[in-house]
């Protein structure tokens, strides 16, 4: 019997470790195709790389319709910005037709750590894997002869150096810094032909080829290739990425829902994790900001877009991984006291000023009030309040305060123009970003109302009443008589033939009066009495997802590029726009945030090329799609709260780092049923479509009961809505 039991012992071991390894990994459903034609602007990069690390590499094309590839740059140096070094393997007998030429590729493997592909007619095989700041090509050419690799400059100037017969060297100017690599080859190089800023060396017909980026010097490329990728076993790197992308894709996990939904939410979280990434060289780094080597064993974290992260990528990272969270904003910090300015888009060339907005102020809010306060509060601070009061608030510049900022500080709200009006601040940028008046206004209400509470972490009182006092400037651009967010000129003027339909960068941001409408995240209740009340708020809501256009979509666009992924004058394809559908909650209508979410999420998240409805943006979109496939979404930054929406799973299991796990099970979700009939949070009946951040890091477990009618009782009395203005709940430690 005892021999019976150990050999039943045996087998069922055995058993449980096939299932195991049957078990689909969640990379599995991972297509960085998604999204890969923009519907308007710009399409999804597949790259490949290793979760928040320095080499990201893809397939360079016009999109994913494109049938050729002009080459695959040794690292995207910022996203959608700078990339550098050109590769490409490519053949033929006459080298003065290879210096332009693109090729055709078929039988294309996109993956996260792995990327494979025939080149050409002559089917020549390319394969890529990531390392940290190391990456390794392997080309397998279809003939013995005439086979080359070609590289290239992509910026200012540089040049690119055979060292001897299997090594190769390189440096790029671009952006007023410059970047090094150092690569190796396991085969002879046995000619170079140069021409301006190219290169085309001849090879054998396999070569494998690893390389490192440096923006130190070549040497420190050649320590950081050493350091990662010694030998040349290229299924161990591929292995070691495979893994490293496993274990993110691991820690959420989803039951229930389409294989086309589960496509959507994974692909999705891989591009979470593109931006931002470290250039720490193991133990230094170059920093743009004071142009000096830097000798640090913390991470150094760049190329980060925050107008776009702030609302739900940071948020997303915040629960994920609190401590690279943590990391970068430190990295923002250093950047402060090496420059002088906390910067807007930390790239890694400096600061890029871009859109509006003093938002690293909301994103350290968000962390601090979430308990995360591994970062120099202090100093952090005094960046902050110096951004505010003493920069320039103006779209697409940096330094200090101009005119219209002193107009700002006095008056309460940035002025506009009329049309024709001729712009007399040199600073602004007058092509085509301009004044962006109202989103000014509006977005640094927001901004300074998280500084003015960071004010009173820190015990003071007079900062906090500034602030506090500064963030109520919205409400001097609504526009009651029109119910708009409106501009307003010098003299205190309603600018009367402003359209909020085609208003355009005079007055906001990327959208129109119609979204700008909805961004006092800070202060809903006093937001909705400018509307008149709840009520009026709510069928003002309503009118967003219906309003029509007004003029043919063409013209429309001309003046709203940004505005893609319509549902009236919804803008689905654009950041300022992702926390809207959630506001019913605010009003007593939960189910219509519901019935919203789920339209929009079937709607313009998609599992193919088309699948995105805007520009993506590095994770600034597809972190909104985790959010709220999950079930719920973070409003405002700055209020460690959640916002109930629409759970798409069934269940969804979060692995958190500090051991716990936070689970939602919805019962039933389907398409049809889309409804939270009823909730519980830990065995206690929840009727709030909001919990708190404590709740999901404590391990909390919330049931809903999902059907294909809606509750409306369910979440919808006054007692129920989710913070809005903050302040009084937080001074009163409500949450």
């Amino acid at each position: 019997m005892k021999n019976f039991k150990a050999v039943f012992a045996c087998l069922l071991l055995l058993n449980t470790g096939v299932i195991a390894q049957q078990k689909k990994s969640n990379l599995s459903y991972v297509d960085p195709s998604i999204g890969g034609v923009g519907l308007i602007l710009e399409p999804t990069r597949p790259t490949v790389q290793l979760p928040n690390q320095l080499i990201r590499v893809f397939p360079v094309r016009h999109d994913a319709l494109d049938d050729q590839i002009s080459y695959f740059p040794l690292t995207i140096a910022s996203h959608r910005v700078v990339s550098l070094f050109s590769f490409m393997p490519i053949s033929g007998g006459n080298p003065n037709a290879l210096w332009d030429k693109k090729q055709v590729y078929n039988y294309e493997t996109l993956t996260p750590y792995y990327y494979k592909s025939e080149l050409g007619d002559e089917g020549n095989l390319i394969e890529f894997t990531p390392s940290e700041k190391s990456g390794f090509f392997k080309i397998s050419f279809k003939k013995s002869t005439d086979n080359y690799l070609r590289m290239g400059i992509l910026n200012e100037d540089g040049q690119i150096t055979l060292a001897d017969r299997r090594k190769l060297t390189g440096s790029e100017v671009f952006r007023g810094m410059k970047a090094y690599f150092y690569a190796e080859t396991d085969g002879d190089l046995t000619e170079a032909i140069n021409k301006t800023k190219n290169v085309l060396i001849k090879v054998s017909q396999h070569v494998r080829f690893k390389y490192a980026i440096s923006y130190i010097s070549i040497e420190q490329a050649k320590e950081n290739l050493h350091a990662e990728i010694p030998g040349w076993d290229f299924n161990k790197v591929k292995t070691t990425a495979y893994n490293e992308w496993n274990k993110v894709m691991s820690q959420i996990n989803v039951e229930g829902g389409t294989l086309a939904q589960k496509r959507v939410f994974y692909t999705s979280l891989y591009r979470c994790y593109e931006r931002m990434v470290d250039i720490n060289e193991h133990g230094k780094y170059y920093s743009a900001y004071d142009h000096q080597v830097h000798q640090s064993n913390r991470p150094f974290f760049v190329d980060n877009w925050i107008w776009d992260t702030y609302i739900a990528l940071g948020p997303l990272h915040m629960i994920l991984d609190p401590d690279k969270e943590q990391d970068k904003i430190n990295s923002y910090i250093d950047m402060y006291q090496q420059s002088g300015w906390m910067p807007s888009f930390a790239l890694i060339f400096g600061d890029w000023p871009a859109m509006t907005g003093n938002h690293a102020a909301s994103w350290m809010a968000d962390a601090w009030f979430k308990g995360l306060r591994n970062f120099d509060l202090k100093t952090a601070y005094e960046s902050l309040r110096k951004n505010s009061l003493d920069a320039t608030l103006l779209p697409w510049n940096n330094g200090p305060a101009t005119v219209l900022d002193s107009f700002y500080n006095k008056h309460g709200y940035m002025p506009g123009l009329h049309y024709g009006e001729p712009e007399t601040v040199p600073q602004v940028e007058n092509v085509w970003e301009k004044r962006q008046a109202v989103s000014v206004t509006l977005e640094n209400s927001y901004s300074d109302w998280n500084i003015g509470r960071l004010a009173a972490e820190l015990n003071k009182p007079d900062d906090e009443k500034l602030f506090l006092s500064r963030s109520k400037n919205y409400q001097n651009v609504f526009r009651k008589d029109k119910g708009f967010m409106w501009a307003k000129d010098k003299d205190g003027k309603w600018i009367e033939n402003m359209d909020p339909k085609s208003a355009g960068r005079e007055f906001f941001t990327e959208n129109n009066a119609y979204t700008y409408n909805w961004v006092v995240k800070h202060d809903f209740k006093g937001l909705f009495n400018l509307m008149g009340g709840t009520k009026q708020a709510e069928a003002k809501l309503d009118q967003l997802f219906r309003e029509d256009l007004g003029t043919a979509k063409f013209i429309f666009w001309k003046t709203q590029p940004d505005a893609s992924g319509l549902v009236g004058q919804f803008v689905m394809g654009n950041e300022p726009s992702f926390h809207i559908p959630y506001l019913y909650n605010y009003m007593g209508a939960p189910w219509k945030t519901q019935k919203r979410i789920r339209m929009l999420l079937n709607t313009w998240y998609t599992d193919n090329l088309f699948g995105i409805p805007g520009d993506e943006d590095g994770g600034g979109m597809t972190s909104f799609v985790v959010f709220s496939m999950m079930g719920f979404f973070p409003v405002t930054a700055g209020i460690p709260v959640y916002n109930v929406g629409s759970p798409v799973f069934t269940k969804v299991t979060i692995n958190l780092p500090n051991g716990k796990v936070f689970t939602i099970n919805a019962a039933n979700s389907s398409a049809d049923n889309k409804y939270i009939l009823s909730a519980t949070l830990n065995g206690a009946v929840l009727n709030k479509p909001w919990f708190t951040h404590t709740d999901l890091v404590n391990g909390a477990t919330i049931n809903f009961k999902m059907g294909s009618r809606p509750n409306k009782s369910w979440g919808a009395a006054a007692d129920d809505t989710p913070p809005s203005d903050g302040n009084s709940l937080y001074l009163n430690n409500k949450w």
